[in-house]
């Protein structure tokens, strides 16, 4: 197993940013080990930071878009059936279908942050024929905080980026929720600094 996933890392880097968008969208590696991987191939300076972070969010809003036809167009008889061929337990869409109950859309956004509910939140999404537009949407703007905080890591953990994955886990929801905080802290103040330079003008 540890040689097919050599291969396929070898793979992915040998296609530089083009090789994270397809991982990503293929899911051939878990997010959680091709994100911090490539942060350490930027700590190498084998590629740019946030052209990597956009080929996580790219990547990462792509592959839900799959599951996402496979909800809408093959609904749960499809999944009963053959959701075993794709690593989708009956349990597992149990516990999605709870989230997208009490969420509803907005689950698109929110579940990202959830290990565990994260890979299968878009099938309820496409049960429900929710928008395809807005689970796009939602699900690009929850990519990319996360490709950024794994990418992050990635490169300040260095050669040390496989246990970036165990501590990103760990406290992935309050870690995101802070980067999240900081970049619409950065913003509002960026656009109220912008409307006061206008005004005084």
């Amino acid at each position: 197993m540890e040689d097919i996933l050599r291969v396929v890392i070898q793979f992915v880097r040998s296609l530089s940013y083009f090789g994270i968008v397809l991982a990503l969208s293929c899911e051939l590696i878990p997010a959680e080990i091709v994100l911090p991987l490539a942060g350490f191939w930027v700590y190498e300076g084998d590629m740019k930071f946030w052209l990597v972070v956009m080929a996580g969010t790219v990547g990462g809003t792509l592959g839900p878009i799959v599951l996402y036809i496979v909800g809408r167009f093959g609904g749960r008889p499809f999944l009963r059936k053959y959701g075993k061929y794709i690593f989708i337990k009956e349990k597992q869409i149990k516990s999605v279908d709870y989230f997208f109950e009490k969420y509803g859309g907005g689950v698109a956004f929110l579940g990202r942050f959830i290990p565990g509910v994260r890979t299968f939140i878009p099938i309820p999404c496409g049960i429900a024929k929710m928008n395809i537009g807005l689970f796009v949407l939602y699900t690009f703007v929850a990519m990319f905080p996360i490709s950024f905080l794994y990418v992050w890591l990635g490169v300040k953990f260095g050669p040390r980026w496989q246990a970036v994955a165990p501590l990103a886990n760990e406290f992935f929801l309050e870690i995101i929720l802070i980067v999240v905080g900081l970049v619409s802290a950065f913003l509002g103040f960026k656009h109220m600094f912008k409307n006061e330079t206008i005004l005084n003008k």
